[in-house]
């Protein structure tokens, strides 16, 4: 009689699936009370490791062009789409719903991810502008990555939603996933890390919201936080713990829009003379003179 090789559910950080330091594990079971799996319960060290690892690559990330960045993102989802069977079956198992129902919310999320690659190259288009000024100058407002970004999940959806909306931007990504999401959401990460994503860019750690936000919203160097994940009434601690090191926190209504992007990327305004060359300065002046 063959025994079954059952999967394990381990962290996503820094392009590697490590357990958590602690060894910690928190039990998943289906509608029917069976098991499904032990997924990590990460913890501060593992939070301290994934933003390690988040700031190393924000740079290179912030640095890559729009368009390489929406290439990358869309590769995610043509790779999601080639395991919709297996993220279906789990999101029926582990967020305990049917089957049809899982199917929706899985298709929905690969075209959320979508949405959000076509979107990468156009962000400087419309949320950027040349601005008029007094006097020989250029000035142009571009919109800029905040960096590290710490996002909160309760669904492989709303995993989609947070972290799509993250790096579309620039930004690096911190996800903190509670319940039985952990079981989708670390098979997407086995997506994400087949998907030409640099290491570091976006980390998963499993457990609890209730646990892990408040160690995200009081580290000093996380750059902003998306609670919509969060239960109402625990908002206020994480908004006053984050306004230590003014981190930018939010939380968001359902529905497609990219002020969801917009909102963790920052207005940066660049001058520049606006000064004839040497070679020009003498062309004009030989025209002028005949």
């Amino acid at each position: 009689m063959r025994i079954d090789v059952k999967k394990t559910y381990k962290l996503y950080i820094n392009g590697a699936f490590p357990r958590s330091e602690s060894g910690r594990v928190f039990e998943i079971k289906n509608n029917k009370g069976e098991f499904i799996a032990n997924p990590c319960l990460a913890s501060r060290k593992d939070l301290r490791d994934a933003v390690v690892a988040a700031r190393a690559a924000q740079v290179g990330w912030a640095k890559s062009t729009a368009y390489l960045r929406g290439q990358i993102l869309y590769r995610i989802a043509e790779m999601a789409e080639s395991r919709k069977d297996q993220l279906i079956a789990e999101v029926s198992a582990g967020e305990k719903m049917t089957k049809a129902a899982a199917t929706k919310l899985v298709e929905a999320a690969i075209d959320r991810w979508v949405w959000y690659a076509g979107w990468s190259d156009k962000l400087s288009s419309i949320f950027g502008a040349t601005n008029q000024v007094s006097g020989p100058y250029y000035n142009f407002t571009i919109p800029e990555p905040q960096g590290v970004v710490a996002v909160t999940a309760n669904s492989l959806l709303s995993f989609v939603e947070s972290v799509g909306a993250a790096v579309c931007g620039g930004n690096t990504v911190v996800a903190l996933v509670s319940g039985g999401a952990s079981i989708p959401v670390m098979t997407f990460a086995e997506v994400i890390a087949t998907s030409d994503v640099p290491n570091g860019v976006i980390n998963v750690l499993t457990g609890t919201l209730d646990e892990l936000a408040p160690w995200a919203a009081s580290h000093m160097d996380i750059d902003g936080l998306d609670i919509t994940a969060i239960n109402v009434k625990k908002r206020g601690e994480l908004i006053a713990a984050g306004a230590e090191n003014l981190k930018r926190i939010h939380t968001f209504d359902k529905g497609l829009t990219p002020t969801r992007i917009i909102s963790f990327m920052e207005a940066n305004n660049s001058w520049h003379h606006n000064r004839l060359t040497e070679q020009q300065y003498e062309t004009a002046v030989a025209e002028l003179n005949g």
